[in-house]
């Protein structure tokens, strides 16, 4: 099987069954006849551009990005428990674990001014443009928190 034909089987799994572990992707992969590294699991899953999300319940599962949604979400705003500004930086935290998928999302958004992220544990430093970005940048993650 090759790359994409994996890639295709990861992505109708992820949308018809709620999953929660690269381990049960892996296992699921395995039942199909698809022997896969972990190596070559977190590439695909990194290339599918699969997110990690939280359920009413809070508990975490997969999803497929959707492409034509911008950072700011619902889904997304959820990871982000708290956020403070310092001239053209802004500091997010979140849930331990969550701030470099939150990183990712943001980085993945290419806003011309953010120059970076920076992801901890459960602490996510953005770094804007200027002052200037950096409060809108801020008023458009706590809308409707």
């Amino acid at each position: 099987m090759n790359k994409k034909e994996r890639q295709n089987q990861i992505k109708r799994l992820i949308q018809s069954t709620p999953v929660s572990t690269q381990e049960a992707i892996k296992q699921h992969l395995e039942t199909q006849g698809i022997s896969v590294t972990q190596a070559t699991l977190s590439r695909d899953l990194r290339e599918i551009g699969l997110l990690k999300l939280r359920n009413e319940s809070g508990k975490l599962y997969y999803s497929l990005a959707d492409t034509g949604s911008s950072v700011f979400s619902s889904e997304i705003r959820s990871y982000i428990r708290h956020v403070s500004r310092a001239e053209f930086m802004l500091v997010c935290h979140t849930n331990l674990g969550e701030a470099d998928v939150l990183a990712n999302l943001i980085d993945d958004e290419r806003r011309p001014e953010i120059l970076g992220t920076v992801a901890g544990a459960d602490t996510l430093l953005v770094i804007c443009r200027d002052k200037m970005a950096a409060s809108q940048f801020e008023t458009d993650l706590l809308a409707n928190l």
